[in-house]
């Protein structure tokens, strides 16, 4: 009974659900040795000699790939908001041009960009670094960027106790520009508003103004 249990958490991402406080069990350490026999018999179903000298340590270099892209797989993206200030400062906090890598869950190929981040703080503010960190801890494991947009805003919701919450995420993926349809440069982009942002068209207008202005030179 373990097995279809462990299945449906990992075909879930190891999610916690939006309304629950508690975090699903993290999967445990990656079976390297799984992964370099899995990439052996994928060079040979393609009709390649995995021991011809280019490609012998090639299994074992994929294996550490998804070890390193899939490590959110093994982390609590709760756990990094845990720590906070008590602050008063009640006006919006934006994080805008985060950079970050995922792996498209359809055909375990990557996709990449940048994610904005706002919050209304609520009598405490989070470390800007942390905003990152948990969105690391989100992108790295199989993804749909749809959901990653959604999870980080109620993560963020539900951890800082915020007023709101804005979170557009931008990416491009070579699911689709290497593969399929083949149109590079097409750019994906996805939000999710919760709070103040997404009941006050203020509030709202404000992020998106803010987000027109140029990065710092």
């Amino acid at each position: 009974m373990s097995e279809p249990s462990t299945r449906s958490r990992r075909a879930s991402g190891g999610r916690a659900s939006a309304n629950s406080n508690e975090s699903l069990p993290l999967a445990g350490p990656v079976d390297r040795e799984r992964i370099v026999a899995a990439v052996r018999e994928i060079l040979l179903a393609v009709g390649e000699d995995p021991d011809r000298d280019g490609l012998r340590e090639t299994p074992q270099r994929v294996a550490r790939m998804y070890e390193e892209m899939f490590a959110g797989l093994r982390t609590d993206a709760a756990l990094v908001l845990r720590k906070s200030f008590v602050e008063k400062y009640d006006e919006m906090v934006l994080v805008k041009d985060i950079g970050f890598e995922s792996m498209c869950e359809h055909h375990l190929l990557p996709f990449f960009g940048k994610a904005h981040v706002a919050y209304l703080p609520n009598g405490k503010i989070v470390g800007l670094s942390k905003l990152a960190r948990a969105l690391e801890a989100l992108a790295k494991r199989p993804q749909v960027q749809e959901r990653m947009t959604e999870e980080l805003a109620d993560l963020l919701m539900r951890e800082l106790d915020a007023r709101g919450v804005g979170v557009i995420l931008e990416a491009a993926h070579t699911c689709m520009s290497i593969r399929g349809v083949h149109k590079p440069g097409a750019v994906c982009t996805t939000s999710a508003m919760r709070g103040t942002f997404q009941s006050n068209p203020s509030t709202r207008s404000e992020l998106l103004a803010l987000l027109r202005t140029s990065p710092l030179s």
